[in-house]
């Protein structure tokens, strides 16, 4: 198993933060690593979602939701085939901080190919890029 995360303050509300993320159609005009996303945020909803990590190919997959909590907490589970070869559990993290929130976004992988097909810097800068994404959007909604 391996986990990568990354985490950031943001200046807004809770709410201003859930709302840019669960918004799925809008991906396209702020977010650089998810650059495209379709579905219901809704617990065992199946999402369409494209990732594009720095320095990486492309790769589309279609993760099932496993945990909403609204302006708190969003977690999905993809799979690369069958259960156990390539999974990653997804995690959007939510918390009230001074001025703002706390963003942490986390991937927890797991399966038989992991040691030898994931680009941990690659996945590392696309989190960052997409945290750093969703400051800028929140904040100037904010």
């Amino acid at each position: 198993m391996k986990t990568v995360e990354h985490e950031i303050h943001i200046a807004a509300s809770p709410e201003t933060v859930w709302n840019i993320l669960t918004d799925l159609e809008s991906y396209a005009d702020w977010n650089p690593f998810i650059p495209n996303a379709e579905g219901t945020i809704e617990r065992d909803a199946r999402l369409r979602v494209r990732v594009e990590p720095p320095g990486n190919r492309p790769m589309t997959f279609k993760p099932r939701v496993k945990i909403v909590e609204p302006n708190g907490r969003l977690v999905w589970l993809g799979r690369l085939f069958v259960p156990n070869l390539f999974d990653g559990r997804h995690e959007f993290i939510i918390e009230p901080a001074v001025d703002g929130v706390r963003f942490l976004q986390r991937e927890t992988f797991a399966g038989v190919l992991v040691l030898i097909a994931l680009d941990v810097e690659s996945v590392e800068r696309g989190f960052e890029e997409m945290n750093e994404a969703l400051k800028r959007q929140a904040e100037t909604v904010a």
